[in-house]
């Protein structure tokens, strides 16, 4: 089940980069607009990408037993 949380938070950070390199890419060819749209988007995938972090290592400490 743990696994399963770290894969999910992997997936996000995943999303967040990809959006993160098509703003950069966006940002270079003077599209800002697109380029803003694609940051936004990284910024909620990082933050998704943060919140399942922290359920993974929740459930990771949960199954161990360590506090």
């Amino acid at each position: 089940m743990a696994m399963d949380s770290h894969q999910r938070a992997a997936e996000f950070h995943e999303l967040a980069a990809h959006a993160h390199r098509a703003a950069a890419v966006h940002h270079g060819k003077e599209d800002h607009q697109t380029g803003h749209e694609h940051s936004k988007q990284a910024l909620e995938h990082a933050d998704r990408a943060f919140q399942a972090s922290q359920e993974a290592h929740r459930k990771s400490v949960k199954s161990t037993g360590q506090s």
